[in-house]
């Protein structure tokens, strides 16, 4: 069984940088996709970094790009989201998930197309607040 845990959220001024981190057992990430995606209330989840785990290409979204990267440590079977120069706005839950890498996927999708529905595991998320 698939269990993805995160941690590392907190509350931190802006400015400030957070990392979080995501640990999975049950599974090695040899050939899959992790995601880090968000929610803010009142707003639906969205997919702000990724990571092809066999190649290791990483995507994030525009409003993060320069300021968060993703990354990969095989050993401890872990990713993790450096969060830097954060803004009240980045304030939410974040969340990891996986989806494995399948031949069909490859073919169908990119890794920051593949929707969020094709993520089959997730953990239970981390708070990020950004506040003065």
């Amino acid at each position: 069984q698939v269990q993805l845990v995160e941690s590392g959220g907190d509350l931190v001024q802006p400015g400030g940088s957070l990392r979080l981190s995501c640990v999975v057992s049950g599974v090695t990430l040899d050939y899959y996709v992790i995601g880090w995606f968000r929610q803010a209330p009142g707003n639906e989840r969205e997919r702000v970094a990724c990571l092809r785990s066999d190649v290791g290409i990483t995507s994030v979204v525009d409003s993060v790009r320069g300021r968060f990267t993703i990354s990969i440590d095989y050993h401890k079977n872990a990713v993790y989201l450096q969060m830097n120069s954060l803004k009240p706005e980045d304030t939410a839950v974040y969340y990891c998930a996986t989806a494995r890498w399948t031949a069909r996927r490859a073919v169908e999708y990119e890794i920051y197309t593949l929707p969020e529905s094709q993520y089959d595991s997730w953990g239970r998320g981390t708070q990020v607040t950004v506040s003065s």
